[in-house]
């Protein structure tokens, strides 16, 4: 992975950088954050049942700025994520996409969308432990936490390995419990995307940082 670098960004004693595979993970979180700036809410309609009626459902207009500004948070955590060079700013972006992904949806005013939103932040919380614990025995094991570092010198536990991976799959369990969410239709569309996407995007980072370590 290390072979195929576009970019270095030195930031102090910590090197970021942009390979060929995390360029294209940046430019698909760039072009979503985009969209979450310009794009306006959705009108879910809603259907009257045994009848030709429907109405639509406003997205109130407080709803919106709040949903459109935690999505787009949530798209620089991931472009964070995506071009660190540090394992533990990894876990921290990471841990910071899940919350936001709790905050899109947890302003809904509405029991079932809550109700995921709880769900998953219990899952969120149980997966910071192995997230950061992971990074923990890394700094232990190897003195260093620089991804250039331990692709160079190795010796990366495979448990430490393990752990980061699970609490990755932790803080990514998003779309399960928020399709709960889109499936009563709560007002949050486009913006929702963001929880997805986020998802995808953290989890093939961490694929690509196992890879190299």
């Amino acid at each position: 992975m290390m072979e195929s670098i576009l970019v270095t960004i030195p930031f102090g004693d910590m090197i970021h950088y942009l390979s060929g595979y995390t360029g294209v993970l940046f430019g698909f979180a760039a072009i979503f954050v985009l969209l979450a700036v310009i794009s306006l809410p959705e009108k879910p309609v809603e259907i009257v049942f045994g009848t030709d009626g429907y109405s639509l459902k406003e997205t109130p207009v407080d709803l919106a700025r709040f949903q459109r500004f935690m999505a787009i948070a949530c798209g620089i955590a991931t472009i964070g994520a995506i071009v660190t060079g540090d394992i533990f700013n990894f876990t921290l972006f990471a841990a910071f996409i899940g919350v936001l992904n709790i905050g899109i949806v947890a302003a809904v005013k509405n029991k079932h969308v809550l109700s995921a939103a709880f769900s998953y932040g219990l899952v969120v919380m149980m997966g910071t432990v192995p997230l950061f614990a992971g990074a923990a025995i890394i700094a232990a094991t190897t003195g260093t936490l620089s991804i250039w570092e331990l692709a160079a010198t190795g010796g990366v536990p495979v448990i430490a390995k393990l752990l980061l991976l699970i609490g990755v799959l932790g803080e990514g369990m998003a779309p399960f419990y928020i399709g709960k969410a889109e499936i009563t239709r709560a007002s949050g569309a486009p913006y929702i995307l963001m929880i997805h996407v986020s998802s995808l995007l953290l989890f093939l980072r961490v694929v690509e940082i196992l890879l190299t370590v």
